[in-house]
């Protein structure tokens, strides 16, 4: 059997992960201890992980270490207003309906969507706190992690009173892991903060407690989020020299400071966004 040079632990087969080798990834990367890392992920683009999405929530964690912070999306699609449902598509017919049968969010039970299985799992994991948004919540484990799902406001859902902002006063860093720019959650912070953010107020609604039990359909403001530029906004900051980039497994990689992506992002809005964007 073949070993790693001065010890008896077998070499890796080309294109195994392990939450070794994945480890040894994300430090080359830049991941240090104590950081507190927000992370976009997918599992599919690791190649073949032994433990799955388990395995890298822990080469993370180990990572980062007792004193290191993550956090990562988890969203939900499913207590959202069913008239702007694409999939499924509701008939007219049946959003008044479907409204009042929504039950409230629960933070422990209610499922991520569209956010991958490592997100998910990360949910579920013990320690993991999440925040109480029934459309936009996240999860966050470690030292920091009350204080970024604590108070999240249902009005201006990613703005000031979201954890993307507590992330920001925190310094964290934005691990984008073998996912593209459209993927990146921190963006739609500068949009709240960028010259045209009054000119995109929106309604959205969704299932709260309502007094004695049950659930209520409640509105709330918000902003149009608009993604599409996201793509060429991370191309321009990749050029500002405040991205780095590297392999873990097989996924194509970016690390880079929170606080710096929004400030950059917000200056770069406030230049090429017009009143018709989003």
């Amino acid at each position: 059997m073949v070993t790693e040079p001065g010890g008896g632990t077998p070499a890796l087969p080309v294109g195994l992960e392990t939450i070794r080798s994945l480890a040894a990834h994300l430090r080359a990367l830049g991941v240090e201890p104590g950081m507190t890392l927000m992370v976009h992920s997918s599992l599919s683009s690791l190649g073949f992980v032994v433990g799955g999405a388990a395995a890298v929530i822990l080469a993370l964690e180990h990572v980062l270490g007792d004193t290191g912070t993550l956090a990562m999306p988890a969203h939900v699609y499913d207590l959202t207003d069913p008239a702007a449902w694409l999939d499924p598509i509701v008939p007219e017919a049946w959003h008044e309906a479907v409204r009042a049968a929504m039950p409230v969010f629960q933070p422990d039970l209610m499922p991520c969507r569209e956010m991958g299985a490592i997100a998910e799992t990360f949910r579920k994991q013990d320690g993991t706190l999440r925040s109480y948004h029934p459309f936009v919540s996240w999860s966050a484990r470690g030292p920091h992690a009350a204080r970024i799902t604590a108070n999240h406001h249902l009005s201006m859902s990613q703005g000031e009173g979201s954890p993307l902002a507590r992330l920001y006063d925190l310094g964290a860093h934005v691990l984008l892991l073998g996912v593209g720019w459209n993927r990146n959650t921190t963006f739609h912070l500068a949009e709240y903060r960028c010259r045209f953010a009054e000119t995109k107020r929106c309604t959205r609604g969704a299932p709260m407690p309502a007094e004695g039990g049950g659930a209520v359909w409640t509105t709330y403001d918000d902003i149009y989020w608009y993604d599409a530029d996201f793509p060429e906004l991370g191309v321009a900051l990749e050029g500002a020299d405040l991205v780095r980039c590297g392999t873990v497994g097989k996924a194509h990689c970016r690390l880079f400071s929170q606080r710096a992506a929004v400030d950059f992002a917000v200056d770069w809005m406030n230049r090429h966004r017009t009143l018709g964007a989003g």
